[in-house]
């Protein structure tokens, strides 16, 4: 199929600019990435247990990537691209209007997030997926330590 067979299968105005581009796009994980494995499995390992993907509040729908219910916690592991890390963060060539959009309102979002979160009385960690899964894992015990106190 050629690209410009492809691109009219789009719906019009789709924002993918072609069906591979769409494809690729769609098989990127929103979650069980391998740096919120990494620090899922280390964390573990220290005896925590927390909630994979959830909903901190109930009607904020919006998900931590590990949620600890009792201390009122909640952990983000964010990625440079998706959320805009200043250091890794490099604006795409294709279709730049659009992905810019998108990450700003993905930063919007998250800081919206943190706010509602600590006005529910929660506590928020965020790293970035560059961060030592070592010294986020550190964090999060160290976190939750004393948070049960």
């Amino acid at each position: 199929m050629t690209d410009t067979a492809q691109r009219q299968e789009l719906p019009e105005g789709s924002w993918a600019s072609s069906a591979a581009r769409r494809r690729n796009m769609q098989a990127i994980r929103s979650r069980d990435t391998k740096p919120e494995w990494l620090i899922r499995r280390l964390v573990h390992a220290q005896g925590l247990r927390y909630r994979v993907a959830a909903r901190p509040l109930p009607g904020l729908r919006r998900t931590a990537d590990m949620v600890f219910r009792p201390t009122k916690l909640a952990v983000f592991i964010d990625g440079c691209y998706w959320h805009g890390c200043p250091q890794h963060y490099v604006p795409p060539k294709t279709n730049p209007g659009y992905w810019s959009d998108k990450v700003a309102r993905n930063v919007a979002r998250d800081r919206d997030t943190d706010r509602q979160l600590e006005e529910a009385g929660w506590t928020v960690l965020r790293f970035w997926e560059h961060e030592s899964s070592n010294a986020c894992a550190l964090k999060i015990a160290a976190t939750v330590s004393r948070l049960r106190k």
